[in-house]
């Protein structure tokens, strides 16, 4: 298990990045601790038997307690700069849906993900964490309480509901064989004034195609994707 240890300070960056609306907080800094789970590194196959050991994509951010998006925490680099190798044009619509949905902004093709053209701003991606890692933002004004939220998605993560031959228009299609198996999985925590520590819990999973940008409380038909994460606690120093 690998510890990621996120500090988040929620700041004047978002008052300069491209995300539609200012925050504004009035508490200390919030520190988001990623505990990893047994399946944080999944196998990618490469070519002639060889794997590589790859991380989740994710992205941490903030909505109010109506469910508007506010602004993104932090989000994995291949999801915030369309960074996937050899996608061949596959923009991956089925990594984070609910993430891209909440954020509400389409690009030149009507997809909701960031482009190689127009990606997030460097201050908020970053390579996902393979050990320790800390992000800090500065704070400024972001009224209590408010949603904390997370989704993390493995590519190629089958299973047996999920599997590779599914077929587009399937409801268990989830991006054909370099897509996600298993759809990404949501976690969230509402952070009221009183709060000092938290913890984010398993609220459901993201569409499976990437679709839409809905949450699907029933998760009984995943496996491995439930165990990416062991836990995320969120502390708020006093």
């Amino acid at each position: 298990m690998i510890t990621l240890n996120i500090a988040i300070l929620f700041g004047m960056f978002f008052l300069n990045s491209c995300e539609k609306e200012d925050l504004s907080f009035e508490s200390g800094d919030i520190e988001v601790e990623i505990n990893t789970g047994e399946h944080w590194l999944h196998d990618f196959p490469l070519f002639l038997g060889l794997n590589k050991k790859n991380p989740p994509q994710f992205a941490i951010w903030v909505e109010d307690t109506s469910g508007n998006y506010i602004s993104t925490v932090f989000a994995t680099h291949k999801i915030a700069t369309e960074g996937w190798q050899s996608n061949n044009g596959n923009r991956r619509k089925e990594s984070l849906p609910h993430w891209c949905y909440q954020r509400g902004i389409v690009y030149d093709d009507g997809l909701y993900l960031p482009t190689k053209e127009q990606p997030l701003p460097d201050g908020i991606t970053g390579a996902t964490p393979k050990e320790n890692k800390k992000i800090r933002i500065r704070p400024v004004n972001l009224n209590k309480p408010f949603v904390l939220k997370a989704e993390f998605n493995q590519s190629i993560d089958f299973n047996n509901y999920y599997p590779k031959d599914a077929k587009e228009g399937d409801a268990n299609y989830s991006g054909g064989h370099h897509g996600s198996g298993q759809p990404a999985v949501v976690y969230a925590a509402v952070i009221y004034p009183e709060t000092k520590n938290a913890i984010l819990s398993l609220i459901g999973h993201s569409s499976p195609d990437g679709s839409d940008g809905n949450i699907y409380p029933n998760t009984q038909k995943l496996t491995t994707a439930k165990s990416i994460v062991q836990s995320i606690k969120v502390s708020i120093k006093q």
